[in-house]
């Protein structure tokens, strides 16, 4: 048993439980990590968003009790199958437009300039989206989103494709912009999230399934074992944060993260390329 490659894939999946529901991207964190661990092959790049599965595992665990009262009332309550409609709702339009340009997007945009692009703007808008108006929220429950309030979300989210733009950061800012309240974007985010990272792991572990063998299912183990103890952290603490506290720090972690991807790109630390 190699043990250098398991403290590898515990640290990457710390770093994904770290980061996947916090609105800095994931995907950047991961890509920087990899690169100094040495752990960046194409194997890795399915090893990355496999153990996703083990950060939503974390939030199907914190969020278990409304969960199962949706699935319980489902058949008989028009509120339980609105709120799953919405999810769905939301759900399908990354499906759509991750099916007809994920290649493409991995092909032209996962460059230096573009990932920090987006994390800095990324930043600003957070900065933005903090400063609306009392007023400007008229959504304080994800339960009373209609599903073009859902549609919405699941639109904004698709931004997230865009390397370093975080899905969590496109689906909770820009519900706050649409007007949710943090908590309504924040609890409407994770639920999206179940669905999209499950079957983004899903596919790609379908997709690239040659490059895997028996002797790979370890590293997986560690790396999804580890990735949903941190996210389980890290969900129950943002969960208690954003309730005394706004996205600002979060706002100018982006800015001085992308700075920090032109200078690992800029130094040759980091390889970028899809």
């Amino acid at each position: 048993m190699d043990f250098v490659l398991l403290a590898k894939a515990a640290v990457m999946g710390i770093v994904e439980g770290l980061t996947e529901f916090l609105p800095i991207s994931s995907t950047g964190h991961l890509i920087l990590a990899g690169a100094l661990l040495g752990f960046d092959d194409e194997k890795a790049k399915v090893f990355d968003i496999a153990i996703q599965t083990g950060a939503i595992l974390a939030v199907i665990i914190v969020y278990w009790q409304k969960l199962r009262d949706t699935l319980v009332a489902l058949p008989t309550q028009k509120s339980a199958q609105k709120f799953s409609l919405n999810v769905v709702i939301g759900f399908i339009p990354a499906v759509i437009l991750g099916l007809l340009f994920g290649k493409l997007i991995k092909a032209h945009l996962f460059t230096p300039a573009v990932v920090a692009s987006t994390f800095i703007i990324g930043g600003f808008i957070i900065l933005w989206a903090e400063k609306r108006p009392p007023s400007a929220v008229r959504v304080n429950d994800a339960d009373d989103m209609t599903w073009k309030d859902a549609l919405k979300v699941g639109l904004v989210q698709c931004l997230a494709m865009i390397p370093g733009t975080s899905r969590s950061g496109a689906t909770i800012i820009g519900g706050m912009l649409l007007g949710l309240s943090r908590k309504a974007a924040t609890d409407f985010s994770f639920y999206l999230a179940i669905p999209t990272l499950i079957g983004a792991g899903a596919y790609s572990l379908y997709k690239e399934r040659a490059l895997l063998s028996i002797e790979d299912l370890p590293m997986f183990a560690v790396g999804l074992f580890f990735s949903f103890l941190s996210a389980w952290l890290c969900v129950r603490w943002l969960l208690r944060y954003i309730s005394t506290h706004s996205f600002v720090a979060f706002a100018w972690y982006r800015i001085a993260f992308g700075i920090v991807v032109l200078l690992t790109a800029w130094t040759g630390l980091v390889k970028w390329a899809a």
